[in-house]
């Protein structure tokens, strides 16, 4: 009772299964966009400061790529919710409760700082930083909302801290490092998640 209290602890394995297959379909027609404009290290990208010379047609690809991103983004958001709600209704915590609460604003401080990093990056064409910096700050963002939901969290957003680390110095495979993150891991953790807490009662 004092952990339903406490902490949120409906959130769903089957959430975290949802996102990472999102992010990977996103990752995918993300990359077939930039193979289709040409947009990678043989012609368009400098080593050393992590920048992308854009070419013709790049304002339609840079609208495509925010697209892409922002439906990925809602239909992961989607899910995540459905699924989330459905295994509230099961361990019967409200899925706006105090402790839900506390969990999103700990979730939200770090991203909304982390989007205008992005968004600043973005203004001045740093975008080899885009996917380490979205790493970083969802990372972050995991760790420091821990405290409020399962403990398992926390290893999650530690796997993204040492993704977006390293893509800091592999920055042309930005992408890559965006589908293992937000993709792969989100994807083990949830199968992770369902077996130790959902299975026995599904």
């Amino acid at each position: 009772m004092m952990n339903k209290s406490s902490r949120f602890i409906s959130l769903s394995g089957l959430s975290g299964i949802a996102a990472g297959v999102c992010a990977l379909i996103g990752a995918w027609v993300a990359h077939q966009k930039l193979v289709q404009y040409e947009f990678g290290n043989s012609n368009g990208y400098n080593e050393l400061d992590g920048t992308y010379i854009f070419k013709d047609g790049h304002e339609l690809l840079a609208k495509n790529l925010l697209l892409i991103g922002l439906i990925t983004f809602v239909a992961s958001l989607v899910l995540a919710f459905l699924f989330t709600w459905l295994r509230s209704r099961k361990t019967d915590v409200p899925i706006w409760g105090f402790s839900a609460r506390r969990l999103m604003i700990n979730v939200a401080v770090p991203m909304i700082a982390g989007g205008f990093l992005v968004w600043r990056l973005v203004n001045f064409g740093l975008f080899g930083l885009v996917a380490p910096a979205c790493l970083l700050f969802y990372g972050l963002a995991l760790i420091n909302a821990s405290k409020y939901t399962l403990p398992e969290i926390r290893y999650l957003g530690y796997g993204q801290l040492i993704l977006g680390i390293l893509n800091l110095w592999m920055m042309g495979s930005g992408i890559y490092f965006w589908a293992a993150g937000f993709g792969v891991l989100h994807i083990l953790y949830g199968i992770f998640m369902w077996n130790k807490y959902e299975r026995i009662n599904s």
